[in-house]
């Protein structure tokens, strides 16, 4: 518990997501860490999927079609929401009198994830019926399997999943600084034992959007139907 606190320290993150550093080497950073959540969960996916991974492994159209979706689905919709969780966290550490406490952080960051989440998908797939003549060439279509999908993916019943829980490298930093530096949520993260409290609620803390935005595509295939 204590390696994974010390890399959630932001000390140690501040080095790479700060408001000081110029805008490129910020993108840079948060391209990278894309990066290193998205492919390990990707290769889970692939190796729990049965016949997945041989199919990819002959090549041809099914590992075209599986690495554009990573590229132009899965890869946009990681780097935007951990754009914004990086980003949040180097605002949480300015320095500058005045700043506000930083379990008000935590707070924005849940209902954005969500929101990214959730319209990215929705653009991403509207375009993929105009480029590459997905869902029927329908945006209509395309619209209306949003919902279905994202409803799905906190259980990793589809490849949204890897790119829901991928996002978690930018979550656990912002979630894990905010909870043990916040003084109002002090009394919380006291209560659990050897300097735990902040990664135990950061990860409920995901959980809880994972769940929130799960209620929300469940809400949206009720009302479409």
């Amino acid at each position: 518990m204590d390696g994974c606190f010390d890399l959630c320290d932001p000390v140690g993150m501040h080095r790479f997501f700060s408001t000081d550093m110029p805008g490129t080497r910020f993108i840079r950073n948060v391209l990278l860490f894309s990066l290193a959540g998205l492919l390990p969960v990707l290769l889970i996916y692939v190796s729990l999927t049965p016949g997945f991974a041989s199919a990819l492994m002959q090549g041809g159209p099914s590992l075209n079609r599986f690495l554009r979706q990573v590229v132009t689905n899965g890869l946009p919709v990681v780097f935007a929401i951990n754009y914004v969780g990086f980003f949040l966290f180097a605002l949480s550490q300015n320095k500058n009198a005045g700043r506000p406490d930083p379990g008000l952080y935590i707070l924005v960051d849940m209902p954005a994830r969500v929101f990214v989440f959730l319209v990215l998908h929705a653009i991403i797939y509207v375009l993929s019926a105009d480029w590459y003549g997905s869902f029927g060439g329908s945006r209509a279509t395309a619209l209306r399997v949003v919902a279905p999908t994202l409803a799905r993916s906190a259980l990793f019943e589809n490849i949204s999943g890897v790119y829901l829980y991928a996002t978690l490298v930018s979550a656990l930093p912002l979630y894990v600084s905010a909870f043990g530096r916040s003084s109002r949520l002090r009394f919380i993260v006291a209560r659990f034992p050897y300097k735990s409290g902040a990664f135990v609620l950061a990860l409920v803390w995901f959980l809880l959007a994972v769940l929130g935005l799960t209620v929300l595509a469940n809400l949206i295939v009720f009302l479409q139907e």
